[in-house]
């Protein structure tokens, strides 16, 4: 089972199920949900927020093994740190690819889910995994695009470096494969209008039957940090 570090935000009074937040590839729940105002935002509207980080991000420790690091296997984990009961749950990028694989992990419990900056296709899989270990080992430059600009993504983690590959060796051995949305209502998904990494999400969008795609401004990182992710988040998620 993969060990997380999660934080709770929440009022007094709560109402309504629990909200998991869920961030992106070598950033943490910190910075794209704590720092951008969306755990407080949620919160002051009631309910219990539970922010993770995954796997070798944050304050999670690095995975001892690829195997500890698959998608099925980290959202077994987040299920477990949800407890019994339905939920919520706003995955962003990476986050909502893990988020994908909730319901199976949490059978009948995840009931609303915000899937933003989600890519299609499986970026990990197509990368050199040995040529991103050695870019983390000596400096290395991979002769693959991909792979460099994951290296670069990696290796400004600092310490963290080596563990996030190990988290994209786990990935890479679970690929992201969208079969049917097991929710108990169909997803809302958020696509920034210059997001190339989201680009062709239409494709997965048509295969959930009732699922909506909405298009805010910017691009990846700009569609996370401005206020349209938060105006479909808040709407989607009121009782």
């Amino acid at each position: 089972m993969a060990e997380l570090a999660v934080r709770v935000f929440a009022r007094e009074e709560t109402a309504g199920p629990p909200v998991l937040l869920l961030h992106g590839f070598a950033s943490d729940g910190r910075r794209d949900w704590v720092a951008t105002g969306m755990a407080d935002a949620l919160a002051a509207g009631g309910r219990r927020v539970v922010v993770a980080d995954l796997p070798g991000h944050g304050d999670s420790p690095a995975p001892a093994d690829p195997a500890r690091a698959g998608a099925g296997v980290i959202a077994a984990a987040l299920a477990e740190a949800m407890g019994p009961g339905p939920f919520d749950v706003v995955g962003y990028s990476l986050g909502a690819r893990i988020a994908w694989e909730l319901p199976a992990a949490a059978p009948g419990q995840v009931r609303r889910a915000v899937l933003g900056g989600l890519s299609p296709a499986d970026p990990f899989g197509a990368l050199d995994a040995g040529e991103l270990r050695r870019a983390v080992a000596d400096g290395h430059v991979p002769a693959d695009p991909l792979t460099a600009m994951i290296a670069d993504m990696v290796l400004a983690q600092g310490h963290r470096a080596a563990g996030l590959v190990t988290c994209v060796e786990g990935l890479r051995a679970t690929p992201f494969e969208p079969g049917a949305w097991e929710g108990a209502e169909p997803p809302v998904f958020v696509a920034g209008r210059e997001d190339v990494v989201a680009a062709g999400i239409e494709r997965i969008v048509g295969q959930v039957t009732g699922a909506r795609l909405v298009t805010v401004a910017g691009d990846h990182r700009q569609a996370l940090t401005g206020p349209g992710l938060r105006e479909v988040v808040t709407a989607t998620l009121a009782l």
